[in-house]
């Protein structure tokens, strides 16, 4: 992904490597041509930072609207010690099983404050992203695309974006787990504050850093990586971006799945399997996590939904992906098409 994200609005993303763009007009996809000069990849001097707010804040909402019930079944089969009647050997079985047994409506319980969450927070994860790839992009590799700079750009971006987020991710993991004592987002939000106090919202920030921030970088690596071969002139190509979407968010979420599933347990504070080590209060710490995870199910406690983590990954970042590249381009058209 290329993209300037210059606050004045006159810095150009450096091209992307490969052959120089062609310097006659380009048309893709049957819409209207760029101008002589203009790349899609680098939006013109007159698209704003809202525009870029606007292209990662309908990205993000679409990413985990679309696949939220999968992540419902994820945060489940993560489950140190399930209930029985919450065991599941695939992902289809867990939604039919929910479906049917819990209300056809079960496994979209929590969406609302996901989607809250994720408008701002991919917001300005994507306009943090560009604005500090561009500016390393010059000091590492003036002129090209630096991978160092887009793992740093994204690293740096998870902090923001994780400081939003993770209050709505725990209020989320809490109305998906089985048996949940929690009915609406306002519910938990009011007995959370009012049991635990307001740090358990960030229980599990650091964790979810630790874990995002190598997410992140390997995500963005490979998906760049995978842009050179299979779109090296960066053009809006949505089968290129599909495809490294789809392949950059598997390889980042089995690598940090044992990370996902201390930070659920943080999120969740599972009673059943905290009871069953006799450990009284509220866990708190990755540190804590890990050992806790590793007592009670060893090194495969720790892969625990990979699977389900996976297939959920996949198409939301291709989806991610996907829609943010089309509206980037859709931006880029319509500035160019009110220009004089």
């Amino acid at each position: 992904m290329e993209l300037s994200c210059a606050m004045g609005g006159n810095a150009a993303a450096p091209p992307g490597p490969g052959p120089p763009p062609a310097t006659t007009a380009t048309t893709t996809g049957g819409g209207a041509g760029l101008r002589e000069g203009e790349e899609y990849e680098s939006l013109p001097s007159g698209a704003t930072l809202g525009t870029h707010m606007v292209a990662g804040a309908v990205a993000g909402i679409m990413e985990h609207a679309v696949m939220y019930p999968v992540d419902s079944v994820k945060t489940r089969m993560q489950s140190l010690q399930p209930d029985p009647k919450a065991q599941y050997r695939s992902v289809l079985e867990a939604l039919r099983r929910m479906v049917l047994t819990e209300g056809f409506w079960r496994p979209l319980r929590g969406i609302n404050v996901t989607v809250l969450g994720a408008g701002p927070a991919h917001a300005l994860y994507f306009a943090c992203y560009e604005k500090i790839k561009k500016s390393l992009s010059d000091v590492f590799q003036q002129g090209g695309n630096s991978h160092l700079a887009n793992g740093i750009a994204g690293s740096v971006a998870t902090l923001l974006h994780d400081a939003v987020m993770n209050p709505a991710e725990v209020v989320k993991q809490r109305l998906q787990m089985f048996n949940s004592p929690y009915t609406s987002v306002l519910g938990c939000v009011r007995t959370v504050r009012r049991t635990e106090g307001f740090g358990a919202f960030y229980r599990s920030y650091t964790t979810q850093l630790t874990m995002n921030v190598p997410f992140q970088a390997i995500h963005f690596i490979t998906y760049e990586l995978l842009q050179e071969h299979l779109n090296p002139q960066r053009l809006y190509n949505p089968g290129s971006h599909i495809v490294a979407g789809a392949v950059a968010g598997a390889a980042a979420a089995a690598a940090t799945t044992p990370l996902d599933v201390c930070k659920t347990l943080l999120n969740t504070q599972e009673n059943t399997a905290l009871s069953s080590l006799n450990i009284r209060g509220h866990l708190s710490g990755m540190a804590n996590a890990f050992g806790t995870v590793y007592r009670l199910g060893g090194l495969p406690a720790f892969f625990k939904g990979v699977r389900a983590r996976v297939i959920y990954q996949m198409p939301s970042t291709a989806i991610a992906w996907s829609v943010y590249e089309f509206f980037k381009y859709f931006l880029t058209q319509h500035v160019l098409e009110r220009k004089p």
